[in-house]
């Protein structure tokens, strides 16, 4: 009799055990689709961020291109912007060795930063270029998605040449203008 009385036990503390982790795992599953649904982070593009450029004195022939988060929820900055100046027929290089360890994750509010580098020495074919396109980059970094932003140039406009590049996003401004 007392094995049975054991085994009883045992079953009563199992099914127990069971009762409340299919419980748990109820309130966990219904709740899990809400709270995913409203953190799942979206790709930065122009609808869900704010495009700036400024210029800056150091270093010499570059620009200081921001992308705000202006939306509500977390998106993904990733690669590098494609940059149009003017009517250029080819996107400006980006510079493989700024890529940085992670993709640039911008919760609301938040900025990422890209250097440009706009002429150098070495560049050819200049000309003074008054409008810039940006593009945001798609996951696989093979295109961009959604329309472009325009970012408004310096009074005048800007010098851009040949040896033009454009860094990957960085988290912050002191990262991208290392290039």
């Amino acid at each position: 009799m007392r094995l049975s009385t054991k085994a009883t036990a045992a079953a009563a503390a199992i099914a127990a055990t069971l009762s409340l982790a299919a419980i748990g795992t109820a309130s966990t599953a219904s709740a899990a689709p809400s709270a995913a649904k409203a953190a799942a982070p979206v790709t930065c593009t122009a609808a869900n961020t704010k495009v700036t450029v400024q210029q800056v004195d150091r270093p010499i022939n570059h620009l200081l291109l921001k992308a705000k988060n202006t939306g509500t929820k977390t998106c993904f900055a990733y690669g590098a912007p494609f940059l149009r100046f003017d009517q250029a027929q080819a996107a400006t290089p980006w510079v493989e060795d700024s890529k940085p360890q992670a993709v640039v994750t911008l919760e609301p509010g938040q900025t990422a930063y890209a250097a440009i580098g706009t002429s150098s020495p070495e560049g050819s074919e200049g000309y003074q270029a008054h409008g810039l396109g940006v593009h945001f980059s798609n996951r696989n970094m093979d295109g961009s998605v959604g329309n472009p932003a325009s970012a408004k140039l310096p009074a005048g406009g800007v010098y851009v040449d040949s040896s033009a590049y454009v860094t990957y996003w960085q988290t912050s401004a002191a990262d991208a203008l290392e290039w």
